[in-house]
C-alpha cells in the first residue's frame, strides 16, 4: 500500500479473480416454452389417428399423458376419479392430515372395481338404522348379510327406503334367496348372471362360503362408458398421493390404503438430505416412487440413483410460484426437461414436466423435449372438480388458486416443501389469486389432449414417444411469439379452445 502526500490517497490492489470471469464465460442459454416451436415436418397422421399413451412411471401407463398436480387447490378425490376416468391420472395432495388424505385415496379406490373387495357387510341382527348409516356414510346401495361369516342374504337401499319405523333389524326386510358367484367368476359371466337374473349385486365367495367380493352392475356399466380410464389390475381408478421429503410413515399409510403411485413432494430434491430419506422411503415402500422437484442432469443422475421411478422436472415455471423472484433460483422449462430426458432415457426412467403449460401447445412442446407427461396445476384448478373456492369477480366465476409455497397454503401446513429460516419463520416461494372457471375436467382434457393430437399430425408423430424422439425445434424472437397469437384485429368470437387458456 502507498500513499501520496498529504490526501493520504490510499492506493489497494487485489490478486486477479479469473474464477468470477469465468462465471460469466461459461454462462449457457436456457429456452422455455415461448422461445421455440416445434417445425412442420412431412406427415401421414391424421390427428385423430394420433396414440396419445404414454408412461407415467417404469410400470404405470396413461392413455392420456397429464397429471394433476398435488396442490391444495387442485386435487382432491373428486379430481383425482375424473382425472383417471379419462386416461390421467391425479396425485391427492398432502397439505391435510393423514387421516383425511387417507380417506381421499380410499374414494378414488372404491369409486369403480371389477370385483369389490374389504366388502362392508352386516349381520341379521343388525339395526336398520345402522344398515342405512354405513350405506350413507360409505356411499353405498347394497351390503351382503352375513352369519359367521356365511352369506345368508342381502340387503339393498331400497329395501330399506320403505321400512316402517316397526322395522327394527336387517333380518326382517333383507333378500334371503340371494345369488351369488365364485371369486374366479370372469366378468363376461358374472355380466350374464346380472342380466339373466335381473339383479345389481353379485357378492362373491370362497371355497367356504365367506364373502370375499362384490360384483355390481353399475361398476360394469361404468367401465363400458370409461374405456380409456386409468386401473390397476382389480379394476380400481388409479390414484397417486404425495408425500413430504421426510415424511415415510405417510407414505407406508398411503400405500396399505391403495395408493399406486407415491410422489414425493419437495421443491428441491437435489438436497442431500431429501435424498437420504428418498432412499428410505424406497426401501420402505413397494409402489412407484415419483421424485422430484429437480431441474438439472446432474440430479436426474443422482435421483435415478436412489431408485425413482419417474421424475418431476420443474422449478419456478409455475404461475404461482415466486422462487425464481426470491431465491434467483431455477432453471428455464424446456432446456430442464431436455437436460433430465438425455439422462432419464438411458435408464428407462419416465420424465414428467411440472408448471409453465398456459396453452395444450406447451404440451405439445413439452412432450418433444423430452418429457413422457405433464403436470399440470391451473388449467385445472378452474374446473368443477377442483377443491378451490368459487367466487364471482366482475361479473365472471372463478376459483381460487394458491401456489404451495404462498403464505395460506404453508400456514395450513406445508412449510416442509420449502426451506425454513427459524422457528414459525418462512419465506414464502408463492401467491395466491383466481383463475376463471373452466366448466368440468372432461371438457378441459378434451381441449388439451385435441391440441397435443393436433400437434402430432403436424410434426407427422404417430405416438408419444415418435414426438420426444424425432421432432425438431426452432428459435423464435419476441416478434416471432408475437406472431404466433391472434394480432392485427379485433377479436369478435374466439373458440373454445383458444377461449379456455386466457386468464
Amino acid at each position: 500500500m502507498e500513499t501520496s502526500g498529504l490526501d493520504q490517497v490510499y492506493l489497494v490492489t487485489f490478486p486477479n479473480l479469473p474464477m468470477f470471469e469465468d462465471k460469466l464465460s461459461r454462462i449457457r442459454e436456457g429456452l422455455t416454452f415461448d422461445d421455440v416451436l416445434i417445425i412442420p415436418a412431412r406427415s401421414a397422421v391424421e390427428p385423430r389417428d394420433a396414440n396419445v399413451s404414454t408412461r407415467l412411471t417404469r410400470k404405470i401407463s396413461l392413455k392420456v399423458p397429464i397429471v394433476s398436480s398435488p396442490m391444495d387447490t387442485v386435487t382432491g378425490s373428486e379430481m383425482a376419479i375424473a382425472m383417471a376416468r379419462y386416461g390421467g391420472i391425479g396425485i391427492i395432495h398432502r397439505n391435510q392430515t393423514v387421516n383425511s388424505q387417507l380417506l381421499h385415496v380410499n374414494r378414488v379406490k372404491r369409486e369403480e372395481s371389477i370385483k369389490i373387495r374389504n366388502v362392508h357387510t352386516v349381520d341379521p341382527e343388525t339395526p336398520v338404522s345402522e344398515a342405512r348409516r354405513i350405506m350413507k356414510e360409505k356411499k353405498i346401495a347394497g351390503l351382503p348379510v352375513t352369519s359367521g361369516e356365511k352369506l345368508v342374504g342381502i340387503v339393498t337401499k331400497r329395501d330399506l327406503e320403505f321400512a316402517g319405523e316397526d322395522v327394527k333389524t336387517v333380518a326382517e326386510v333383507m333378500i334371503r334367496d340371494v345369488k351369488y358367484a365364485r371369486e374366479e367368476i370372469g366378468i363376461d359371466e358374472a355380466q350374464e348372471v346380472l342380466y339373466k337374473y335381473r339383479i345389481e349385486k353379485l357378492p362373491l365367495i370362497d371355497g367356504s362360503g365367506r364373502v370375499v367380493g362384490l360384483i355390481t352392475s353399475k361398476d360394469i356399466t361404468t367401465r363400458q362408458r370409461y374405456p380409456d380410464a386409468t386401473r390397476d389390475e382389480e379394476g380400481q381408478l388409479m390414484v397417486g398421493a404425495a408425500v413430504g421429503p421426510f415424511d415415510i410413515d405417510r407414505a407406508v399409510h398411503l400405500e396399505k390404503e391403495g395408493a399406486d403411485v407415491i410422489v414425493v413432494d419437495t421443491a428441491h430434491a437435489h438436497n442431500q438430505n431429501v435424498m437420504e430419506s428418498i432412499r428410505k422411503m424406497r426401501k420402505a415402500i413397494d409402489c412407484e416412487l415419483v421424485a422430484g422437484n429437480i431441474a438439472t442432469k446432474k440430479a436426474a443422475e443422482d435421483i435415478i440413483s436412489i431408485g425413482a421411478d419417474a421424475l418431476r422436472v420443474g422449478i419456478g415455471p409455475g404461475s404461482i410460484c415466486t422462487t425464481r423472484m426470491i431465491a434467483g433460483i431455477g432453471m428455464p422449462q424446456i432446456t430442464s426437461i431436455s437436460e433430465c430426458a438425455e439422462v432419464a432415457e438411458g435408464q428407462n426412467v419416465p420424465i414428467i414436466a411440472d408448471g409453465g403449460i398456459r396453452f395444450s401447445g406447451d404440451i405439445v412442446k413439452a412432450i418433444a423435449a423430452g418429457a413422457n407427461a405433464v403436470m399440470i396445476g391451473s388449467l385445472l384448478a378452474g374446473t368443477e372438480e377442483s377443491p378451490g373456492m368459487e367466487m364471482i369477480i366482475n361479473g365472471r366465476k372463478y376459483k381460487s388458486y394458491r401456489g404451495m409455497g404462498s403464505i395460506g397454503a404453508i400456514s395450513a401446513g406445508g412449510s416442509d416443501r420449502y426451506g425454513k429460516l427459524g422457528e414459525n419463520k418462512f419465506v414464502a416461494e408463492g401467491v395466491e389469486g383466481a383463475v376463471p372457471y373452466r366448466g368440468k375436467v372432461e371438457e378441459v382434457l378434451f381441449q388439451l389432449v385435441g391440441g397435443l393430437k393436433s400437434g402430432m399430425g403436424y410434426a407427422g408423430a404417430p405416438t408419444v414417444d415418435d414426438l420426444r424422439k424425432h421432432s425438431s425445434f426452432i428459435r423464435i424472437t419476441s416478434n416471432g411469439l408475437k406472431e404466433s397469437h391472434p394480432h392485427d384485429i379485433k377479436i369478435m368470437t374466439e373458440p373454445p379452445n383458444y377461449q379456455l387458456f386466457q386468464i
